[in-house]
């Protein structure tokens, strides 16, 4: 298959592992699945990014648990400034970096995240997304997973580089990812062509990070009941004086 009949074949498995009753995993190893083989050559491609990755540790010099979660105030899907800070005076919080609204693996957390919220909330916690994506974009992730929950556009992913989460694709996947018709300029207004290591953190009251999960392979991603499991955690944790407006 050339390049440019990957994306809607991918949509395909995109809205198949969507409908599954099945661990997020075990849905998002649907898509990788079909990729490889519809497309070899791009996963290949990707098997060369997430080696190169993981032999440099990325994401490794992180927040980790125990270590403040620096604030933010980035915009959500509406326009609206949301900040760390006051997300967390009304509960524990996931932040959820993701590469975009034409990521499917992205796609499936986020569409995750948005069917076991009832649960999170249930928690007294609370998620916030967040993706290196003109608003544009950020609505329609929204609008394709269901999320009711923010989706913040962290331009130029100043953000995530703060965090030592940002990553250049490099030069084979600028082109492969080019020529399957996602157009990642386009989505973020900058030729950068850098993205966030996928990651969630769980943050309590007191702005301590309580769990998190950093994987290169954006292909895998936390599950939901050890998220769930991460924001009970942290409903329970005593709060202490917060150290975010410090962060600022």
């Amino acid at each position: 298959m050339t390049g440019g009949g990957l994306v809607p074949a991918v949509e395909e498995a995109f809205r198949e592992a969507r409908d599954l009753d099945a661990p997020l995993n075990h849905r998002l190893s649907v898509v990788a699945d079909r990729v490889r083989t519809l497309n070899p050559v791009f996963a290949e491609g990707v098997d060369r990014l997430i080696a190169r990755l993981q032999h440099a540790d990325a994401g490794a010099g992180a927040p980790g648990v125990g270590d403040a979660m620096p604030n933010f105030v980035l915009p959500d899907q509406s326009g609206r400034l949301v900040t760390l800070e006051a997300a967390a005076a009304n509960g524990p919080v996931a932040i959820s970096f993701n590469r975009g609204h034409w990521c499917p693996y992205c796609r499936l957390n986020l569409a995750a995240m948005a069917d076991a919220y009832p649960e999170i909330a249930a928690t007294g916690g609370q998620v916030l997304a967040i993706v290196p994506e003109r608003q544009r974009f950020t609505a329609v992730l929204t609008a394709d997973t269901g999320a009711t929950f923010p989706v913040l556009t962290d331009m130029d992913n100043g953000y995530a580089l703060s965090l030592n989460l940002a990553v250049w694709v490099g030069a084979e996947m600028t082109v492969l990812i080019a020529r399957a018709g996602w157009d990642i300029p386009k989505y973020q207004d900058n030729n950068a062509w850098v993205l966030p290591i996928p990651a969630t953190f769980v943050v309590g009251t007191d702005g301590i990070i309580v769990a998190r999960h950093i994987e290169p392979d954006y292909r895998r991603r936390m599950e939901m009941a050890d998220l769930i499991t991460s924001l009970r955690l942290a409903a329970t944790v005593r709060t202490r004086s917060s150290p975010l407006r410090e962060a600022d």
